[in-house]
């Protein structure tokens, strides 16, 4: 399995002004390109080459490599859509292969810039360093709030999918982000408050206006962010490690689609619109990849509305939000948790005949 690990960078002011420049120029030169690309309308790698090669070198004073590479993401960028020109910013990423690029050690990185070589030290942690023997294939220089980093390419040991012995199901929301089925709840009341309350902040700072507010606005860009991505890390190393630990499967619900398929109140759209369950969902599912954990998708549909004793489907099955009771048989619990136990028990009834499969994509069945 093949991740991307970020390696920070940690030039002096020199090298960090090559970079800079380096960065600049190599973007000029992909909008040059991309001009000539549209004009031709063509992304054929060879006769683009002929005819910018050597105009760019000349003009914006890159290496043989780094044209190249420039003349390879002009091309890219304009298959992915042919009906517009591309366009680069100044401060977009460097694609860096193996010919302009190579790794020092655990210590320092040799790259090509404008003024030629430069080795430029490294930081990084116990995760990124137990890693950087599986980098594959090439990196991309990136500037992120004025530090540079790497994104270079590792390839993951997976280990053998097992053979569950029973499935944990998990159902994920905007209350609480997930809750299996055993009952246990990751409340996404603290990501909530945090999105609140740095949002009335920001609105405050934007109101005023002040050379002052605007620097702490920057200071505030990405928070939000990079708190939930934390937080559903979080969550799903903690799902994963049970189900391994238990030798289950997991069960989620596929929600793709979800925000055109339902309607809320005004004051609740906000919440769905910057619900991430697509990235919790992520999380889970590459981790459980890596673990060997065998991941099961099912129909979400009336899975808060079913009654796991006897069956029966009624929306009034759920009187309020967090209280489930049947109205067949007496059946009461917190909604949450009967909709993990409906999903980790339609995952267990749509189970494929072939075992071992790790990814399946499943359907309700009479539920």
């Amino acid at each position: 399995m093949l991740q991307t690990l970020m390696v920070k960078l940690d030039p002096s002011p020199e090298q960090h002004k090559m970079l800079c420049e380096t960065m600049k120029r190599f973007n000029e030169a992909c909008n040059r390109i991309a001009e000539t690309v549209f004009a031709m309308h063509s992304a054929n790698k060879v006769e683009i080459h002929k005819t910018v090669y050597y105009p760019v070198r000349e003009h914006f004073g890159l290496s043989s490599q780094l044209t190249i590479r420039a003349i390879s993401m002009g091309c890219e960028a304009y298959k992915r859509d042919k009906s517009i020109k591309p366009e680069f910013h100044l401060d977009g990423a460097i694609v860096y292969d193996q010919r302009i690029l190579s790794w020092k050690g655990l210590e320092k990185v040799s790259l090509i810039t404008l003024q030629g070589r430069q080795a430029i030290p490294i930081r990084f942690g116990e995760y990124q360093k137990a890693r950087l023997d599986r980098i594959r294939g090439q990196a991309d220089l990136i500037l992120v709030n004025g530090i540079f980093y790497l994104c270079v390419v590792v390839e993951v040991d997976e280990e053998t999918p097992y053979d569950p012995k029973g499935t944990l199901g998990v159902d994920l929301g905007i209350k609480y982000l997930a809750v299996d089925s055993d009952g246990e709840v990751h409340s996404g009341e603290q990501i909530n408050q945090t999105r609140e309350r740095l949002d009335s902040l920001k609105a405050r700072l934007q109101s005023k206006g002040t050379k002052s507010a605007k620097r702490h606005l920057k200071k505030l860009s990405g928070r939000t962010a990079r708190f939930s991505r934390d937080v559903n890390h979080c969550i799903s190393k903690h799902i994963v490690t049970k189900a391994k630990d238990t030798l289950r499967s997991i069960s989620l619900e596929d929600l793709q689609g979800i925000r055109s398929r339902v309607t809320v109140m005004k004051a609740q759209r906000r919440r769905l619109h910057t619900w991430n369950f697509g990235l919790l969902r992520t999380f889970v599912e590459y981790k459980a990849k890596v673990a060997g954990v065998p991941l099961v998708f099912v129909d979400p549909r009336n899975t808060s509305r079913t009654c796991p004793s006897c069956g029966h489907v009624s929306k009034a099955n759920r009187p309020t939000r967090d209280e489930f009771r049947c109205e067949s048989c007496g059946f009461a619990g917190p909604a949450d948790h009967i909709a993990a136990m409906n999903i980790a028990f339609r995952a267990e009834v749509n189970q494929p005949i072939v075992a071992g499969k790790h990814l399946t994509s499943v359907t309700s069945s009479g539920l």
